[in-house]
């Protein structure tokens, strides 16, 4: 078995590698494309780049023979996320929720630091003796 590269699939927001294993269809891979862009071309979310591996078990008697693992660079945090599942679509969705808790929480983290500073006291922040001025 070797693999199989796809090339570099160019969103509106990332440059993202998918590489497949086995024999993965172009429907199940166009449905995973429309989850991660879905997921990644929302509002807010800085420029991706990376890989996505995509892979299916030659062995019939596999109970979960779908496998994806990504390892994306959003912004300048590394977000890996893998699943494993039965079905193609299964693992597009198991993939895209993971990926989405994952961005998400580079979001909330990256509000938290913006607003962790109190503003001076001269931009209605308080002073040191507790009041506003």
């Amino acid at each position: 078995m070797t693999a199989k590269d796809i090339g570099t699939h160019v969103s509106t927001t990332a440059d993202l590698r998918v590489r497949t294993e086995g024999e993965v269809g172009e429907e199940e891979l166009a449905y995973l494309r429309t989850k991660v862009d879905a997921v990644l071309g929302r509002p807010g979310v800085p420029a991706v780049r990376g890989a996505l591996r995509v892979v299916k078990a030659v062995a019939d008697h596999a109970e979960q023979p779908w496998f994806a693992g990504a390892e994306l660079v959003v912004g300048n945090t590394l977000v890996v996320v893998h699943a494993r599942e039965a079905t193609a679509h299964e693992l597009a969705d198991s993939l895209a929720d993971r990926l989405r808790g994952q961005v998400n929480r580079f979001l909330h983290r990256k509000e938290e630091a913006r607003r962790s500073a109190a503003p001076p006291p001269w931009r209605g922040g308080r002073a040191d003796d507790g009041s506003h001025r």
